[in-house]
């Protein structure tokens, strides 16, 4: 009895065929639609998500605190006023950008560069590290507060402007030259700046203040990393040629 040469012979077992997983990534669609862009993308949400959790983790449990005593004694809520206010705002910005982050259109241009990705993911991670410290005895309370509250004011209004266009790593989600863009190039980075200046002037300490150096060291490198994405654009281009400044009017 004669055997077909390519079947198997008796006794031997079949190899397995690709799996269902392989053989839809081979499938070209598939392939085309699932681009690095699309990867980083999720990357870069994910990251983002986890971030949020640990710190809504961190506050959480101060809020708490904080809340428990003022209702245990309302005279209190009066004297806390600044910092609900500025708890308030800190919350509401965070979760501003984790949600536009999370519900954005999907970028089609995001850098790659491995020194913007760590550029971008140490600038969010390190104001995480300031310490506690003791109050300022001579700097005035209202100077740290207000400027605290302007800056979370002006991160705000520039998540706002940006909206669905706003993320970390330096892409090209669409130029907005609204709001606070018509003073400045980068007013989030303005407002971040703003409010960790309030903080160190309301809390000094060595390291909260070479912390915060080296995180407006890291947010400069950033935005400059950020240009040189944007400025392949000729609408980013006619932008910076009207904008002149970065992230302070008459300075910087």
């Amino acid at each position: 009895m004669s055997v077909e040469r390519h079947s198997p012979a008796a006794g031997e077992a079949k190899s397995p065929g690709p799996c269902l997983g392989w053989r839809l990534w081979r499938w070209a669609p598939v392939r085309a639609l699932v681009t690095k862009t699309l990867v980083l993308d999720v990357i870069e949400r994910t990251v983002v998500l986890i971030l949020f959790l640990y710190l809504a983790n961190r506050m959480l449990p101060r809020f708490a605190v904080l809340i428990s005593a003022e209702i245990a004694h309302p005279e209190l809520l009066w004297l806390a006023a600044s910092t609900n206010l500025n708890a308030a705002l800190l919350v509401a910005s965070e979760s501003l950008g984790v949600f536009l982050i999370l519900t954005r259109h999907f970028s089609k241009i995001v850098s790659k560069h491995p020194l913007d990705w760590a550029l971008s993911f140490m600038a969010v991670n390190a104001p995480l590290l300031a310490v506690p410290a003791a109050a300022s005895t001579f700097i005035p309370a209202q100077l740290a507060t207000t400027l605290m509250f302007a800056g979370m004011i002006i991160q705000i209004s520039a998540k706002i402007v940006l909206w669905r266009s706003y993320g970390l790593v330096p892409a090209n989600r669409g130029i907005k030259t609204k709001g606070p863009y018509r003073l400045v190039r980068h007013p989030m980075y303005a407002g971040y700046t703003l409010t960790h200046i309030g903080f160190l002037l309301g809390f000094p300490s060595l390291q909260n203040f070479f912390l915060y150096l080296f995180t407006f060291l890291i947010e400069v490198a950033r935005l400059l990393r950020e240009e040189t994405v944007l400025n392949k654009d000729p609408i980013f281009r006619d932008y910076a040629a009207r904008v002149r400044y970065r992230l302070f009017p008459g300075i910087l």
